[in-house]
């Protein structure tokens, strides 16, 4: 998958998050999760798209590493929901593979980056 591949991926990944958090419950923990999943999700692609604009190979490592933990932070509260029941898995699901799977996209180009290697 290539840069603007990736780009495409994490802007459709935080549309998707958008639908979500519209469709939680207007309670306080709703509300309140909504909040955290909305920042977190609508940030893994627009700190990739920072990464992407790095001024050196460790400025590149330390966005990745943002867009890591964002990602990572996603998958946490997407269970949250799910875990929680504020939506049916069915519905929360594709999003939680999906951010598990960008979360490993980001590990591997963290450690690639890091030790210069594709293995």
């Amino acid at each position: 998958m290539n840069r603007d591949e990736l780009q495409t991926r994490t802007k459709h990944f935080a549309l998707r998050i958008l639908k979500l958090t519209d469709a939680l419950p207007h309670t306080i923990s709703g509300r309140a999760v909504a909040g955290q999943v909305v920042r977190s999700g609508t940030s893994v692609g627009a700190n990739y798209r920072a990464a992407c604009r790095a001024k050196s190979k460790a400025d590149f490592i330390n966005k990745i590493n943002i867009v890591l933990e964002e990602a990572d932070e996603t998958t946490y509260w997407l269970e949250l929901i799910m875990e929680g029941g504020l939506l049916a898995q069915e519905l929360v699901k594709p999003l939680h593979d999906e951010s598990e799977e960008l979360t490993k996209i980001y590990s591997k180009i963290l450690h690639t980056s890091k030790t210069g290697s594709k293995s």
